[in-house]
């Protein structure tokens, strides 16, 4: 299993419909892509137009090619693109263990 981890940074102010947004596209959108397997998102204390997205995946290609390659994506893009304050930053990781 992939991990996807995005760092959000949204703008000022727009707290409560960002986080209608993401809701909004991670369970309509997101959730019905090839090789998703669920998520979390946290929202910032200190920083609260900050939010740490974490998607996991199947393999890197479910998120790298069969979703954002997708028409999917830009639906994505779409709905929460519009607060983004600057692009997210995006990296994967494979789990080197775990407590559970």
């Amino acid at each position: 299993m992939i991990l996807e981890l995005a760092d959000i940074r949204i703008h000022a102010g727009q707290q409560a419909a960002f986080d209608l947004a993401i809701a909004r596209g991670l369970n309509e959108v997101i959730s019905t892509a090839i090789g998703f397997r669920g998520y979390k998102i946290n929202k910032g204390i200190e920083s609260p137009e900050r939010y740490v997205l974490t998607i996991f995946w199947d393999t890197l290609e479910n998120h790298t090619v069969d979703f954002r390659e997708s028409p999917a994506f830009l639906q994505w893009r779409a709905i929460v693109g519009p607060f983004f304050a600057s692009p997210p930053v995006v990296e994967h990781f494979t789990l080197l263990g775990k407590s559970v």
